[in-house]
């Protein structure tokens, strides 16, 4: 296999040239050493184009030598869509990694018109740096903004903390340019806001995991930017009490409620545990803080969300707040939601679910949900945080105190399952932000309707013939 790995990267060398095709184990180790630490396959090799004519160049030579390519921008995935697969039975042929590292020009940026075009590997971070230094607002906000890429956030479509402000980045994009199964270049990237002329093909690519083309660049929205924050830690007693109080924002603030996180006292307690906080930054204990923020523009006046949490409080939605008085202090109520996973793994092993319900079903979600698991696992430490807003709640499970990780981990498909059950019979989904990738292919061949599978299968086939893009990923074919 090593030496069929040399031929095939050799002849990518012909086709892009020297420098831009890694093949040695120290220089692919860094693309396939993903996240979570699960797939660790490695790659034929990895290459690195400089721009979309690349991108095709490499699809076509894939589709003459019946290579999968594997799309990948800054590798946070959490469900393994952007690594080799990881069954050695279902990689069938060699697997290249096509890095979009390259591709990180701005081909154009109009604030006043609210849009930007960005190539594919410029990071979620610099985009947000871009627009500001515009005097605009890239709305797109997550905890691995730092490193993930434009061309991964549209191909997971992923989602963030201003989902309920301003959508996921889907309803973010405007076009997108991406390079077809066949090496033809579709560009899309045209910023019309209305455009009724047939199928919508670009929001058929966002999404696709790789699996029917590569991104490689997208125009997408601006917003104006808020001349002011207010951010609150606020103590509500029950993930009820969460909802009824984002009932409660909205209808006091509208559109400015950008952002409302639910996080449990657990969080708190594993950042202090562990040094990641100075001091504890709620008002008081509680079991259940949301943590909420208004955006002000000019025509606002400053104050509203400490009228609307002095209201709830009044009304026994709340029983406390903690108010960012400065921007530091903002900042470190953000850390505190940024930091919940890695303050969780300092805690061991966790089971995870990256799961979505209608809004009203997310205190059933968790109260069914976590009371099951310990049931069946007594000691297991429910941890439910996340986007109250969309309805996307991070379902974990901290492993029980004193008990080896290994053992906690060994339950996981029954924890899965449990989770999963659930949340099927509240009307949810198996993956609301991280994608299908290739954990959770077995999981959505099991809960997606026949029929759209059957649709999605036959896209596949249509768009990717010889199943070079992404083989094996969502659909597992």
């Amino acid at each position: 296999m090593e030496t069929h790995g040399r031929e095939l990267t050799i002849e990518l060398e012909n086709v892009l040239g020297p420098g831009s095709v890694l093949s040695s184990p120290d220089q692919i180790t860094p693309f396939i050493r993903e996240p979570r630490g699960v797939y660790n396959r490695p790659a034929a090799g990895v290459v690195l184009p400089a721009d979309v004519n690349e991108v095709a160049s490499v699809v076509r030579w894939a589709n003459k030598r019946g290579v999968g390519l594997i799309p990948q921008s800054g590798n946070t995935g959490l469900v393994g869509g952007q690594v080799p697969l990881a069954d050695p039975g279902k990689a069938n042929r060699p697997e290249v990694i096509v890095s979009l590292q390259r591709l990180n020009k701005v081909r154009g940026l109009e604030a006043g018109a609210g849009v930007m075009t960005l190539e594919a590997g410029i990071t979620v971070k610099k985009a947000q740096e871009i627009a500001e230094e515009a005097g605009a607002l890239f709305a797109l906000s997550l905890g691995s903004e730092g490193s993930c890429m434009i061309g991964g956030v549209l191909s997971t479509n992923a989602g963030g903390v201003n989902v309920l402000a301003y959508g996921s980045a889907r309803a973010q994009c405007l076009g997108i340019e991406a390079v077809l199964a066949n090496g033809e270049i579709y560009d899309g990237l045209s910023p019309l806001r209305k455009n009724n002329t047939g199928y919508a093909l670009n929001d058929l690519l966002i999404g696709a995991e790789g699996t029917l083309g590569i991104i490689t660049a997208a125009s997408l929205r601006l917003f104006p930017r808020p001349v002011a924050h207010e951010t609150a830690l606020a103590n509500v007693a029950s993930p009820q009490s969460a909802l009824d109080l984002l009932d409660h924002l909205r209808r006091a603030g509208g559109n400015r409620l950008t952002s409302i996180e639910l996080m449990p006292r657990l969080a708190l307690d594993y950042q202090l545990k562990h040094h990641m906080l100075d001091a504890d930054p709620a008002a008081s204990a509680s079991e259940w803080y949301v943590l909420c923020e208004y955006s002000l523009f000019g025509v606002d006046r400053e104050g509203a969300l400490p009228e609307a949490l002095e209201s709830a409080m009044e009304n026994g939605i709340i029983s406390d707040a903690a108010l960012a008085s400065s921007i530091s202090d903002r900042q470190r109520l953000w850390a505190l939601r940024e930091q919940i996973s890695p303050s969780q793994k300092l805690e061991g092993g966790s089971i995870k679910h990256d799961v979505s319900v209608p809004v009203a079903a997310i205190p059933a979600l968790i109260e069914r949900a976590s009371g099951d698991v310990v049931a069946k696992f007594p000691g297991t430490r429910p941890f439910a945080f996340g986007h109250v807003g969309d309805g996307n709640i991070h379902l974990n499970f901290s492993q029980p105190e004193g008990m080896e990780t290994a053992a906690f981990k060994a339950q996981e498909e029954a924890v899965h399952d449990i989770v999963y059950e659930v949340v099927l019979s509240l009307g949810g989904s198996i993956s609301a932000e991280h994608g299908i990738g290739q954990m959770k292919v077995a999981l959505l061949e099991r809960v997606k309707n026949r029929t759209a599978l059957d649709m999605m299968a036959a896209i596949k086939g249509a768009l990717d013939p010889h199943n070079i893009m992404n083989p094996g990923k969502v659909l597992g074919i």
